[in-house]
């Protein structure tokens, strides 16, 4: 769950850029795609937070 959690983040990081224009032409392409994370890129790194909460949750040590 954890490397979800770290997917998420560095894809919530992504369509951060991609919606400031800093990632040039693949943000534009990325956008075009995922409009509304785009937007919002909070959805996202909601998705990795709770993620990352679920994984310490089920965890076993």
């Amino acid at each position: 769950m954890y490397y979800v959690a770290a997917a998420l983040l560095v894809l919530s990081g992504l369509f951060y850029s991609a919606s400031h224009h800093e990632i040039g032409s693949f943000g534009v392409t990325m956008c075009s795609y995922g409009g509304a994370f785009c937007d919002n890129p909070l959805i996202v790194f909601s998705g990795a937070a709770l993620a990352a909460a679920w994984g310490m949750f089920v965890s076993v040590k």
